[in-house]
């Protein structure tokens, strides 16, 4: 699988300010990377850096193969990019815009109606015929998502697509990014964790300008995995009931409270099932059994201490 964006060793700093240090990691086609920090982290300054906009101080950032210069950077042909508030001019419509995007980047006109079209009905724009300025940012996000894959990129930059959004507005993002992503590569940076569980499959944690954690996000959720199970009664149980836990060899730590117990195993899987024969056997009905999966917050919360 080819590698669409590749960083290596990138620094940047502004004067005494180290803002990125040392950054590597790529984004294969195909997929959705979700670039992870907290505000102030680095993120929108390494997006500069790929579009050319900056100067790195160190390093190599490559776009299929192609080093990215500053200044010049023939590569942002082979990309899309959507800024944090992306600018329109309030006058066109949609296919005005779109149109106008498509004559500046020289796309034969037959072209441009044609992909115009297919990107506004992906987008939820593909009836709506008034004036930009009176859209809003949920409707202007999605027009820049389409303005942004009108060139048919190789890879869709996206700095915090889903910012000041609505739950109903970032639902519909993240919908789109997840379609687009079946034709592109993706990278978008956000501290919204919950978006990037929502559609990535792989993942860079960036913070203090370093890089502390990146992968798969199914392999890095796998080597953080409890072994820990959850268990809700339908009521109460008598007193002393939890403490029966504590006596099995398998558990290693109990945390009980009212109705619920937290039970860390040695392995979910065997010994869950031990703990379920026990309570059938004690005949207490379950309200709800699980088997805790770590967060993407778990997660981050222990990279960035």
């Amino acid at each position: 699988m080819m590698d669409i964006l590749q960083l290596e060793g990138v620094s940047k700093h502004f004067g005494s300010l180290q803002v990125l240090r040392e950054v590597t990691f790529s984004v294969p086609e195909g997929s959705i990377f979700g670039l992870i920090g907290k505000n102030g982290a680095g993120k929108t300054t390494l997006m500069k850096l790929v579009l050319g906009f900056l100067r790195a101080d160190a390093g190599e950032i490559r776009v299929c193969g192609e080093p990215v210069r500053y200044g010049n950077a023939r590569t942002n042909r082979l990309i899309g990019y959507l800024p944090d508030v992306p600018a329109f001019y309030g006058y066109m419509t949609p296919v005005e815009y779109l149109r106008f995007c498509g004559q500046i980047a020289g796309m034969p006109p037959a072209r441009i109606r044609e992909h115009s079209k297919e990107l506004l009905e992906l987008v939820g724009l593909g009836s709506v015929n008034r004036k930009i300025r009176g859209f809003s940012r949920g409707m202007k996000q999605r027009l820049g998502i389409a303005q942004a894959l009108l060139g048919e990129p190789h890879l869709l930059i996206c700095d915090e697509p889903t910012s000041a959004l609505d739950p109903v507005g970032r639902k519909e993002i993240l919908d789109i990014l997840s379609l687009a992503g079946k034709q592109t590569a993706v990278l978008f940076s956000t501290h919204v964790l919950s978006d990037v569980e929502r559609i990535c499959d792989r993942i860079a944690v960036l913070d203090d300008g370093k890089i502390a954690l990146q992968g798969p996000l199914e392999e890095i959720r796998g080597c953080h995995r409890q072994d820990a199970v959850r268990i809700q009664l339908f009521d109460a149980p008598p007193d002393g009931f939890f403490d029966l836990f504590r006596q099995m060899p398998f558990v290693s730590a109990v945390s009980a409270e009212e109705d619920t117990v937290t039970l860390r195993l040695a392995d979910a899987k065997q010994d869950g099932a031990n703990v379920l024969n026990f309570l059938l056997r004690e005949q207490l009905p379950i309200l709800k059994y699980e088997v805790l999966e770590p967060t993407l917050e778990d997660v981050f919360m222990e990279a960035v201490q």
